[in-house]
């Protein structure tokens, strides 16, 4: 299997209509501090290949930079910590999403079965809640809308600490978009989006992971 760089996967999930979080791509510190005025404060800067699959675990996301300076030195030391083994790299500048709920998303296509799609709290609260829903694609709106009321912490998906309840529709999108793209794409094998935060009710993909067959 292959898999695409986290810009390559997020313009994909955007095709088929999952929100992602709005960021340009870089090639030089200079034009990560450009870009990241362009976006707004504060921003999030990662280290992006398609060869890089582990990002935070090897320390290649710097967040919360608020001015140019700071980005343009996050963008060059994480230029400076890519390997020969990470191949062609560029550097991701993101808007800084900030949210209390994490979720998960994305499917996986057994050979057998097919596309399953998956939906679930994520983040800090994953293993403590273990709260996962699943479904085969193809799947309708109905069918999105199930997977939802099936996660038990549904104290969590209405108002929480101070935000929104989550907007079920916009979240049913996400879902019906993930099988759309099963569909659509039937060399992608599968497709791991985390986090999916939470936003002021809406949820946004800030990570994500696309594998291909070859």
């Amino acid at each position: 299997m292959a898999t695409r760089s986290e810009a390559d996967s997020k313009r994909l999930l955007a095709s088929h209509g999952i929100p992602v979080v709005d960021e340009r791509v870089a090639a030089t510190p200079e034009e990560a501090g450009r870009v990241a005025g362009e976006l707004g404060w504060p921003v999030v800067v990662k280290l992006c290949g398609a060869a890089i699959a582990h990002k935070t675990e090897r320390g290649l996301v710097r967040l919360g930079l608020a001015d140019e300076a700071a980005v343009a030195a996050a963008a060059a030391d994480l230029l400076g910590a890519a390997t020969e083994g990470d191949g062609d790299v560029d550097l991701l500048v993101g808007r800084m999403v900030r949210g209390s709920r994490e979720l998960i998303a994305g499917f996986n296509r057994d050979a057998q079965f097919g596309a399953t799609v998956m939906i679930g709290f994520g983040g800090v609260l994953a293993e403590a809640v273990a709260d996962v829903s699943f479904r085969l694609a193809p799947l309708e709106r109905v069918d999105a809308e199930e997977m939802i009321d099936d996660l038990a912490t549904q104290a969590l998906l209405g108002p929480f600490r101070g935000e929104p309840a989550v907007d079920r529709g916009a979240l049913v999108d996400v879902i019906v978009g993930l099988a759309a793209l099963a569909e659509a794409e039937p060399d992608v094998v599968s497709v791991d989006v985390n986090p999916l935060i939470v936003e002021a009710g809406r949820p946004v993909a800030v990570d994500a992971l696309v594998e291909t067959a070859g």
